[in-house]
């Protein structure tokens, strides 16, 4: 971590939330079920809905309706018909949300090893805050972190930089030594976009792209490879 920071340890460290810390699709993909159902359509199925998530709520209940990630069939949602099923879903979410989700191996260990060196540990996910405070809690990470954005905290969301630097610019942190840990192209387009180090894990959500696509200046198979 410290070759990747200018020889130091980063002066931050941002977590991006499903892909990254968490493995929160089965829970998505319940919820996302159960609304299709609600509106009288076919349920969609945990493969199909991890390739739809990363863009926060409203992105993943269109792609729902859509059946499809595909832009042009995304746009065809109405807008009353979105707010309906929207409804729906953040209903069901909060019923399911963190009952299967599950930390990726190593997140508790490179946290608390990260908070013992006294690095600042915030979270930016274009996941809803009310739905991101409940899951980090039941998970027993929220102790870690100092901050946590939501994607409706700011009037922009990753990829906009406008998250990195809402944490950062107050506090007046050098870009370049602060480093945003995220799984798709939406937090290493923001990390670069503010000027900071980006780490991009291959695990997570991606929309089917791989990540090393993208760009980042420090591609991570496993989250413990942040400590190496």
């Amino acid at each position: 971590m410290t070759r990747r920071c200018g020889g130091r340890l980063p002066q931050l460290v941002a977590f991006d939330l499903d892909g990254t810390l968490v493995d929160s699709v089965p829970d998505l993909a319940t919820a996302t079920d159960r609304m299709l159902q609600a509106l009288g359509r076919e349920p969609a199925g945990e493969a199909q809905v991890r390739g739809w998530v990363g863009n926060g709520a409203a992105m993943l209940v269109r792609r729902a309706l859509a059946g499809s990630a595909e832009p042009e069939r995304v746009a065809t949602v109405t807008e009353p018909l979105l707010e309906s099923a929207l409804n729906r879903f953040r209903e069901y979410y909060a019923a399911e949300n963190g009952l299967r989700s599950t930390l990726y191996p190593g997140v508790t260990e490179v946290l608390a090893l990260l908070r013992e060196r006294e690095v600042p540990l915030v979270v930016i996910t274009n996941k809803p805050k009310p739905f991101a405070d409940p899951l980090l809690e039941k998970l027993d990470i929220a102790r870690y972190f100092q901050q946590v954005l939501g994607g409706e905290c700011l009037p922009r969301r990753k990829p906009d930089p406008l998250p990195l630097q809402e944490v950062a610019g107050p506090l007046g942190l050098i870009p370049a030594r602060c480093l945003m840990v995220g799984d798709s192209r939406n937090d290493v387009e923001a990390a670069r976009a503010a000027g900071w180090v980006s780490a991009a894990l291959t695990y997570g959500y991606n929309h089917g792209e791989p990540v090393a696509n993208c760009g980042p200046d420090w591609l991570l198979e496993d989250f413990r490879e942040l400590i190496l």
